[in-house]
């Protein structure tokens, strides 16, 4: 794979199999997410994919109003800039689609500095619901991949404004 630090970074389309296999082999705490919209890889220049992108409708039903949009996982080999790259082109590619918002989570412990990078925002700090993340009363979560990865506690809620706020 050679210097990823120092490697010309392109933007590259992936289908859903790539970014899900992506996500599945080199996200450190979550497997890859049901939803998509669409995503976008980066790669070396050669064709080595070093990172994916993987937008969707907002997991939170109270935030899906139909002109926001959720990075719901990215996930990089660490290549400089690559993760602020890929959200980057969420963003552009949203807004060019109508979206008026991108919102993205971390975990509380997760510093922001690609999404700050990216021109996010710190939006809010969401404490898990009583019953966990996973889960609402009555209707229980079923983990159809087997995800022993589910981080607990309270996730940073970031957003980025790429239409009219109206």
């Amino acid at each position: 794979m050679g210097d990823t630090t120092t490697a010309t970074l392109e933007l590259v389309p992936v289908t859903l199999a790539e970014a899900r296999r992506f996500v599945a082999q080199h996200h450190r705490h979550n497997l890859p997410p049901v939803g998509w919209k669409w995503g976008v890889g980066v790669t070396d220049g050669s064709g080595v994919l070093l990172g994916v992108a993987i937008a969707s409708r907002p997991v939170s039903r109270h935030m899906d109003d139909g002109r926001t949009l959720e990075v719901t996982r990215t996930c990089t080999q660490g290549a400089k800039n690559a993760n602020s790259m890929l959200y980057g082109a969420i963003c552009r590619a949203a807004g060019a689609l109508g979206y008026r918002r991108v919102i993205t989570y971390t975990l509380e412990t997760e510093p922001g500095s690609s999404l700050r990078a990216a021109g996010f925002t710190l939006d809010a700090r969401v404490s898990p619901p009583v019953n966990g993340w996973e889960s609402r009363l009555g209707r229980e979560h079923v983990d159809l991949f087997g995800n022993e990865r589910k981080p607990a506690g309270d996730k940073d809620r970031w957003v980025r404004w790429v239409g009219h706020r109206g």
